[in-house]
């Protein structure tokens, strides 16, 4: 729909002008302005897309007029309209930024003609303006799904620099010197939530929030160097906990993790956030992991950290004799330094937790372990444990004998058909049925590479055939194989091939008339 408003003095002139244009363009809309001042105000209002303005008028003239009214509204198209000695007038208006011009008397088909193209230019631009807009949408859509998927993979896998880099620049992290991950703790129920708790933490910037995965939420959170941790990381918390004051649901709670330097060590930090959610009992419904209390260990805290994350590795890779070892083992060197028992029995609790939040992670449901009592002595406590972790295989066992053989094949050969739509890790897993980042990680495992990665030859395989045909545009191929912006697809391609998009292009044509 094109609106139009018509400014003239003389009463006869706007409505002859408005019947011409109203049998030639049944659909738009038309207004009418009797002078200049009233065109300005009637444009505020209106926001018509194309003014018919006459030159000569009382008060402001038609002139003074369009120069208001494009210096407000600079997508406003002026059409001019005049008698031939006024013409010099016409030329200024021209300059200031009028499109066209009408002369009077002018023929009914002449007026067509000329308000017929501006109209055109108008339809254009607003095609232009709704593609873009969608291209847009769906860029943002796009950023979404890869940020929710690169924090899965940092936390629990491994992220190609490709996606890592463009991300970086994409969603315009200011530094990331620093970094420390929260993990929100949701209520069963609750899970409707996330959408809002996703919002607020963009309000507050530079985070990215990754996928709910059962009851746990995870945020990368990057410094604000203007801000102190503590400040910067409390804020977010309230901020995200104003929502749990409406929900009738009890069990919000927030893990706060340690600062880390680089993203190869957020996964330190995240599992230090999960061990600070271990009492969701406490007044402040968030806790930071520096503030838990702290157990008399003489080792040095850097191996402890280092022993944990292989700890958890092995976990997730299904090392249950290695798991099983590293417990026993833990529990002799506590035992050997004369530990107090019923601290070592509460540290081995700790770990078997963080454990099954793991085996949660991974989509293996499983009930949180606890001593039914308390230990005598560690004999006793090695007996227990060990009875624990017979459960906790016993339950991986059966996980994995669910699985389908072909799960793979499956997840391959989706993503090779779909290659060209939004897929992230969540579309996949509804596919099969299984935790996003169980799929990520037996992806790994079975093929050696992450599925983003996969996804991402998948499309770059794709554009290189598309190349190949010279009637295809750079900017076609990029919507075809799936991308939403022309740049990102280019920084994409490069980076895989080393080439651009036209340096391979050229290199291809080469080869073929060769």
């Amino acid at each position: 729909m094109i609106k139009l408003l018509i400014v003239d003095n003389e009463q006869v002139e706007r409505e002859g002008m408005q019947a011409i244009l109203q049998k030639g363009f049944p659909e738009i809309v038309i207004e009418q302005a009797k002078n200049g001042k009233h065109a300005i105000e009637v444009t505020d209002e209106f926001k018509p897309d194309v003014v018919l303005m006459d030159i000569k008028m009382p008060g402001i003239n038609g002139l003074e007029a369009v120069e208001q009214i494009i210096e407000k509204h600079p997508n406003i198209k002026c059409i001019m309209v005049t008698a031939y000695d006024t013409f010099d007038f016409v030329r200024q208006a021209i300059k200031l930024g009028a499109k066209d011009y009408l002369l009077k008397p002018s023929k009914a088909s002449e007026i067509l003609e000329t308000v017929g193209k501006i109209f055109d230019q108008v339809i254009k631009e607003q095609e232009s303006l709704i593609t873009s807009k969608l291209q847009q949408e769906k860029l943002q859509k796009t950023l979404a799904l890869a940020e929710t998927d690169v924090v899965t993979q940092l936390l629990f896998d491994h992220v190609h620099e490709v996606h890592l880099d463009i991300l970086v620049e994409m969603l315009g992290i200011k530094s990331m010197n620093q970094m420390f991950v929260t993990v929100v703790l949701i209520p069963s129920g609750s899970e409707h939530l996330y959408s809002s708790i996703k919002q607020k933490v963009r309000k507050m910037g530079n985070s990215w929030v990754g996928a709910l995965y059962g009851n746990q939420l995870p945020i990368i959170v990057f410094r604000n160097t203007d801000k102190s941790f503590r400040s910067q990381a409390t804020i977010l918390a309230r901020e995200i906990l104003t929502l749990a004051k409406n929900d009738q649901r009890s069990g919000w709670f927030i893990g706060i993790g340690s600062v880390c330097d680089s993203l190869e060590r957020i996964r330190q930090s995240y599992q230090d956030a999960l061990m600070a959610t271990m009492d969701t009992t406490l007044p402040v419904k968030y806790r930071f992991y520096s503030d838990l209390p702290a157990f008399d260990d003489a080792r040095n805290v850097q191996q402890i950290k280092e022993q944990e994350k292989e700890f958890f590795d092995q976990i997730r890779l299904g090392h249950w004799e290695q798991v099983r070892t590293n417990i026993m083992n833990l529990i002799q060197y506590y035992e050997n330094e004369g530990a107090n028992i019923q601290q070592t029995q509460q540290k081995m609790l700790e770990v078997l937790w963080i454990a099954s939040q793991v085996m949660n992670e991974i989509g293996i449901e499983i009930v949180r372990p606890f001593y039914a009592f308390q230990v005598k002595d560690y004999q006793q406590l090695r007996s227990v444990t060990g009875q624990l972790l017979d459960g906790m295989q016993q339950s991986y066992v059966e996980h994995n004998e669910l699985l389908e053989a072909d799960t793979i094949h499956q997840i391959k050969q989706f993503i090779i058909e779909h290659s060209h739509e939004d897929i992230s890790l969540e579309a996949l897993g509804e596919k099969v049925e299984l935790s996003p980042i169980y799929i990520s990680k037996m992806f790994k495992e079975k093929l050696g590479v992450n599925y983003i990665d996969f996804l991402t030859a998948c499309r770059i395989e794709k554009a290189k055939k598309l190349m190949g045909d010279p009637e295809k545009s750079i900017k076609e191929i990029t919507f075809e194989v799936g991308y939403h912006e022309p740049n990102y697809f280019s920084k994409v391609f490069k980076k895989m091939t080393n080439l651009s998009p036209k340096e391979y292009r050229k290199k291809l044509q080469g080869k073929t008339n060769a």
